[in-house]
Parts: C-alpha cells; structure tokens; sequence
C-alpha cells in the first residue's frame, strides 16, 4: 500500500469517526431541546400536539445536520482534491 492510499484511508476513517461523534451530539442536543421545548410538563403520555411538535422539530434538526455535513464533506473533499487536507 502505497503513502497516498495509506492517506485516503486514513482520511475515510477519521470521516466515518467524525460522523458517528456528530450523529451522536444530534441525537442529544434533538433530545435535549426538542424535548424541553415540546413537552414542558411531562406526564404519562404525550399529546399529540407534543408529538407533532416533537415531529417537527426533529426534522429541522435532521435538515439542518444535513446541510452542514454536507457543506462538512465538500470541504474535505476539495481539500483532499487540492492536496491541502493534512490529517
């Protein structure tokens, strides 16, 4: 294996790694605030105003995770592509 190939999987690897840790913050920071903001006094079940409102706040931070890994990947990639990425 060659050092250039060496560094594509190296460069693969901490991706995978970073995405999984963001995936990680989204899924708590939705919890925590989605859950604050929808359901201010839990009890033994959920309304379905809460619910819808659980719904959509879930996707706008899903929509907004996307756009800004998305926006993540791109980088990296021109990076990779320009020789400027040094991992």
């Amino acid at each position: 294996m060659d050092s250039e190939s060496v560094k594509k999987a190296v460069i693969r690897q901490i991706l995978t790694e970073s995405n999984t840790a963001n995936a990680r913050q989204l899924i708590e920071k939705v919890n925590e605030n989605c859950f604050e903001k929808c359901i201010p006094k839990p009890g033994t079940s959920v309304s379905s105003s809460e619910s819808s409102c659980v719904t959509q706040c879930l996707e706008k931070y899903m929509a907004a995770w996307n756009q800004v890994n998305q926006a993540y990947i791109r980088r990296i990639q021109q990076e990779v592509g320009n020789g400027t990425f040094s991992a």
